[in-house]
C-alpha cells in the first residue's frame, strides 16, 4: 500500500541533518554552562608551624579564620610541617627565608621587629596561666613555702629559645635553661631545678608523654603563676595580604560566636579544672604588657573567684 503524500506538510530532514543540529545545540549548552559556572578558587597550601598535639587548637583555630575570611581568589589549606626537632629561631628563620608561612607564637622584642604578627590573641590569655611540674618527693616541701621563698630559693628550668624566658627573668626568677624541650623533663629529674612551669593547657599531656620515662615528676597543687602572654599568628613581613585575610577571618569569627565555640571545645578540660583551682596564683610582670590585666581579656576561661598575687 503507498504511503499518503500530505503536501501541506513539510518533508522531514534525513537523520544525519537531525543528528548535526542536536550535537551543535548540545554544544552551545555546555559551554554556556560552562561559563555559568563558579570559578573553582585555587587551592594554596600553607605551611605552618609548630606541629604537634599541643598546637592542634592553634592551626584548627587559623583554617576556621581562613574560611571566613575566603575571598574567593584562593583557597588555603592549613598544613603543619614536622618541627618536633626544630627550635623557634630556627622557626622564624625559616619564616624570614619564605620556607614557613604562618607561624603561633608569643611575642617578644626580636619577633615584633623582624616577623609580621597578627595581634589578635588566639589562646586569649591561657597560656599566661602556669602550673608548674615539680618532682612529687618535693611536693611537701612546696606547701611550705611563702611566695617570697618561692621566689629566692627555687629554680625554674625554661627553654631558652621560648619567648616568655624574658618574663621570668624580669620577674627575678632563678633559671636553668635548655635549648631543648625534652632535656627539660629529664633535668627536673635530675635535680638540676626544682620547678618547670607549664601552661595549664599543657601540663597533663606532657605527663602523658613523658610521665613513662621520668615517673617521679608531678604537679604542684600549691602554687601557679599567671602573666600576661599573648600568643599571635606570625607571617612574613610585607605579607600584608595573607595577614589580613587572617585578622579579618579571626575578627568575623570572634563576631559570631564561632572563635568562642572551638576555644572552648579544645579547651573545656582547662576550663573546668581551674574552676576548682585552690592554688596561690603568683601574678608575674609582662614589660611588654605592663599593668594589671584586663578581666574581660580572660573571661572565657578564669573564673572570677581567682586572685591574683603579685610576686614580691
Amino acid at each position: 500500500m503507498a504511503t499518503p503524500y500530505y503536501p501541506d506538510l513539510p518533508m522531514p530532514l534525513p537523520l544525519s541533518i537531525q543528528r548535526g543540529i542536536h550535537l551543535f545545540l548540545l554544544s552551545i549548552w555546555a559551554a554556556a554552562s560552562a561559563l555559568a559556572a563558579p570559578v573553582q578558587a585555587e587551592t594554596v597550601p600553607l605551611r605552618c608551624a609548630p606541629s604537634g598535639e599541643l598546637y592542634h587548637y592553634r592551626w584548627a583555630l587559623l583554617q576556621l579564620a581562613l574560611d571566613h575570611a575566603n575571598t574567593g581568589h584562593a583557597d588555603y589549606r592549613v598544613d603543619q610541617i614536622d618541627s618536633t626537632l626544630t627550635s623557634q629561631s630556627r622557626l622564624e628563620a625559616m619564616l624570614r627565608a619564605g620556607a614557613v608561612d604562618v607561624l603561633a607564637l608569643g611575642p617578644n622584642q626580636e619577633r615584633l621587629a623582624e616577623l609580621q604578627p597578627v595581634r589578635v590573641d588566639i589562646l586569649r590569655g591561657l597560656l599566661g596561666y602556669r602550673v608548674l611540674l615539680i618532682r612529687k618527693a618535693d611536693q611537701a616541701r612546696f606547701r611550705q613555702l611563702s611566695p617570697s621563698e618561692l621566689k629566692r630559693q627555687i629554680r625554674f628550668g625554661f627553654n631558652s629559645q621560648w619567648a616568655d624566658v624574658a618574663i621570668l627573668q624580669a620577674n627575678g626568677l632563678t633559671l636553668v635553661t635548655s635549648p631543648s624541650y625534652p632535656n627539660l623533663f629529664a633535668m627536673l629529674s635530675n635535680k638540676r631545678f626544682d620547678a618547670f612551669p607549664r601552661g595549664v593547657s599543657e601540663f597533663a599531656k606532657e605527663l602523658a608523654s613523658y610521665g613513662h620515662a621520668y615517673p617521679d615528676l608531678g604537679v604542684d597543687d600549691s602554687h601557679a603563676l599567671f602573666m600576661r602572654y599573648p600568643v599571635y599568628f606570625w607571617v612574613r613581613k610585607g605579607n600584608a595580604e595573607l595577614a589580613k585575610r587572617i585578622e579579618d577571618g579571626l575578627n568575623l569569627a570572634l563576631r559570631d560566636g564561632s572563635f568562642k565555640k572551638l576555644f572552648q571545645q579544645y579547651h573545656q578540660p582547662e576550663i573546668q579544672l581551674l574552676k576548682q583551682e585552690r592554688r596561690s596564683v603568683l601574678y608575674l610582670e609582662n614589660p611588654m604588657f605592663p599593668g594589671p590585666p584586663l578581666p574581660h581579656e580572660y573571661s572565657w576561661w578564669l573564673p572570677s573567684g581567682i586572685k591574683l598575687h603579685p610576686l614580691p
